[in-house]
């Protein structure tokens, strides 16, 4: 195994355990590269413990790419959108992670987090992505919170929906 892979692994595996001050002393001391991958082709940031902002604070300072995707599409923003960690969402957007992107079912990340129900997160994502946009089944957030049954995702999508018509006149 390479030079470039073992850093890879130390680093991918100091992040998935969330141990912030190792994966700061492999990015600082060591200048293990922050986009370094390991055995399995990821980087530190895509399998980082989610809900370590240190971690994902010190990867992307150190230059960890913020969007980089896995094989189905998803970014790491779309893993956060998921799991419902808002600190950790407003740390990768800080370093410019686009929650435009989509994955391979055409969902960006805010249709994740509706779809779990983590309204801080819609909210959050709301005003710098699209509550319209649909994913490759024609479903917009506010569907698949619906089919989830997110009641206050829901209420929350609507409402945002109702005063959009009321700005746009017919």
């Amino acid at each position: 195994m390479g030079k470039n892979v073992s850093d890879g692994n130390k680093l991918t595996n100091a992040a998935a355990r969330g141990d912030w001050r190792e994966v700061e002393r492999l990015l600082t001391e060591k200048k293990v590269d922050a986009n370094a991958v390991n055995k399995y082709e990821q980087t530190a940031l895509q399998v980082m413990m989610l809900g370590s902002t240190l971690v994902a604070e010190e990867l992307l300072k150190n230059g960890a790419e913020p969007n980089v995707q896995d094989k189905w599409g998803f970014t790491p923003a779309h893993d956060v959108a998921r799991n419902g960690f808002l600190d950790t969402m407003m740390v990768l957007t800080k370093y410019k992670a686009d929650v435009n992107i989509r994955d391979a079912t055409g969902c960006l990340p805010i249709h994740l987090a509706a779809k779990e129900g983590y309204l801080d997160l819609v909210q959050y994502l709301a005003p710098k992505s699209s509550i319209l946009q649909k994913n490759s089944n024609g479903q917009t957030p506010l569907d698949l919170a619906r089919a989830s049954n997110r009641t206050g995702v829901v209420a929350w999508l609507e409402e945002q929906l109702q005063a959009m018509e009321i700005q746009t006149p017919h």
